[in-house]
């Protein structure tokens, strides 16, 4: 009996600072979890990252840093594909083709766009404007069937499929139209300094977010200074933010549930609690740490699998992106 072929999933991470622990218990550990179910293909969409500024010295040091990080988390390179995005020149040809079938009006509607240029006002460039066709391009190219999205890039998938199905409906079947979905154990992950903002790695307030390769001392300290409430009672209920947000990473890392969590807490104040779940994510992120320290020491393999990786990604979608300029019109 024929066996069924397994789905491809893409996603992509962007390289622009150390992975967060949100990042890791939102989108990466599933991306673990993903490796024997799915035909995965991974990125490090280190092209998204000049829509700012960049220091070279550091997004390089980042670019290492990140692709060590995540492998470290679990990614197996004999079952998935993980690559470097610029080294693939085919996402920045497709991109500039998706440019030219992508409206003003639809880019114009993205708010992360509208929240990226009140953030950086004094470099609003078309790179940020364009950056949803870039992003597109990405998934298109490898005909994934499904895109894991959290709720702040719903609005850039959906336009990748109206992307899709626009030139589709042009040149006849060129793209899969990709599904979302939403992996079941991602956890979303907001700032410990002001849990009503999910937790980013541009955060100003040091405090607020929580590095993979952060030291068990930093973590502690980080979690100690957690905002809370003046209600001293650990429960999960509406008015809660920060004790909502330190019982869901409680939950994410160590997979009880918010009851459970209610009932080990009852009575006990919040300095206890906050104490316990660093603790918890000190020893969650241990082995992350230790399999890190041996990666980055060791370039000449790191450089081995994404080069590999490279080549594999530049074959797969080469296909698609020779397939959309034969139906457009260029001789190739």
């Amino acid at each position: 009996m024929e066996t069924e072929k397994k789905k491809i999933v893409f996603s992509a991470i962007q390289p622009s600072g150390t992975i967060t622990l949100g990042n890791y218990l939102g989108a990466v550990r599933n991306w673990v979890n993903m490796q024997d179910e799915f035909n995965c293909i991974y990125a490090l969409a280190d092209l998204h990252t000049i829509t700012v500024r960049q220091e070279p010295a550091v997004m390089r040091k980042n670019i290492l840093d990140a692709y060590a990080s995540i492998m470290a988390c679990g990614i197996d390179p004999e079952k998935s594909l993980f690559f470097i995005q610029s080294h693939v020149h085919t996402h920045a040809e497709l991109a500039w083709i998706l440019n030219c079938y992508t409206q003003f009006g639809e880019l114009s509607r993205m708010t992360q766009f509208k929240d990226k240029s009140a953030k950086h006002a004094d470099n609003i460039n078309a790179g940020l404007f364009t950056y949803p066709c870039l992003m597109a391009a990405d998934i298109l190219l490898y005909q994934a069937d499904m895109v894991p999205v959290g709720a702040d890039q719903k609005q850039h998938l959906e336009l990748s499929r109206d992307i899709a199905v626009r030139f589709n409906g042009l040149y006849g079947n060129v793209f899969k139209v990709p599904e979302g979905f939403i992996p079941k154990n991602g956890a979303r992950v907001m700032s410990l300094q002001d849990p009503t903002r999910k937790m980013s790695k541009s955060d100003e307030n040091v405090n607020g977010c929580v590095h993979l390769l952060d030291t068990p001392e930093v973590i502690m300290k980080k979690f100690k200074r957690a905002v809370t409430d003046s209600e001293a009672v650990v429960r999960y209920g509406e008015g809660k933010e920060g004790i909502n947000n330190l019982m869901s990473i409680y939950s994410a890392v160590t997979g009880k549930t918010l009851e459970e969590i209610e009932k080990e807490f009852e009575g006990k104040g919040y300095g206890d609690f906050k104490t316990t779940v660093g603790e918890a994510v000190v020893e969650a992120l241990r082995p992350i740490k230790t399999r890190y320290e041996q990666l980055i020491r060791d370039k000449a393999y790191l450089e081995e699998c994404y080069r590999k990786a490279d080549e594999t990604a530049l074959r797969f979608s080469r296909r698609t992106l020779s397939k959309a300029m034969k139906k457009i019109g260029f001789i190739l």
